[in-house]
């Protein structure tokens, strides 16, 4: 688990030039995103094992993380992006609090990995972020069930950020700035 860490953060820093992140490597080269979503579900399907089911006392504030294409397509990446820092934004406060409820050990420790991976994609957005961004977000639920967290992280890892990274790939990726493109995800065709 110390490794996955690790790795996730070797992976990040890979990316920063002169202290700011380039988002090049990461949107050009599909097999991270599609790495980072399949630690999300194994997040998910670790969580969902744990003993008994986690109920918090408190609802916590999730982002709505469902993608209409047909408003997506006709988005800025700009307005795509802090878009997406919204919804990480939520989501991360969400993790703190369901955290701060969360009395069972399983739970618990899949809480504190799912807020580090949460918090290092909203810090790597902020990077890339050419004005100050103030958070100005809405909730889409309020959820008392600790599992759907994860769910909509791993909800929003596959479809707006994929989808951005997508986006950017089209500027990015055939400019020669990242090597060569792999094929769209499915779904935005």
């Amino acid at each position: 688990m110390e490794l996955n860490r690790l790795l996730l953060l070797t992976s990040f820093l890979l990316h920063i030039k002169e202290g700011r992140a380039s988002p090049a490597r990461l949107v050009c080269d599909t097999r991270l995103i599609h790495k980072y979503i399949g630690e999300a579900k194994d997040m998910e399907k670790k969580a969902n094992q744990c003993q008994a089911p986690s109920a918090l006392s408190c609802p916590v504030a999730l982002p709505p993380v469902d993608v209409k294409m047909t408003q997506w397509k006709t988005k800025s990446n700009q307005s795509k992006r802090r878009e997406i820092l919204c919804d990480l934004a939520l989501l991360v406060g969400a993790v703190r609090g369901a955290r701060s409820q969360e009395s069972q050990e399983c739970w618990a420790g899949q809480l504190n990995r799912l807020y580090r991976h949460a918090e290092a994609f909203l810090v790597l957005l902020k990077t890339w972020e050419e004005e100050p961004w103030e958070p100005g977000c809405s909730a889409g639920s309020k959820e008392l069930n600790t599992a759907v967290i994860f769910l909509a992280y791993q909800r929003l890892l596959q479809g707006k950020l994929r989808f951005f990274f997508h986006d950017l790939a089209k500027e990015l990726c055939d400019r020669g700035q990242g090597g060569g493109r792999d094929p769209p995800p499915r779904g935005l065709n």
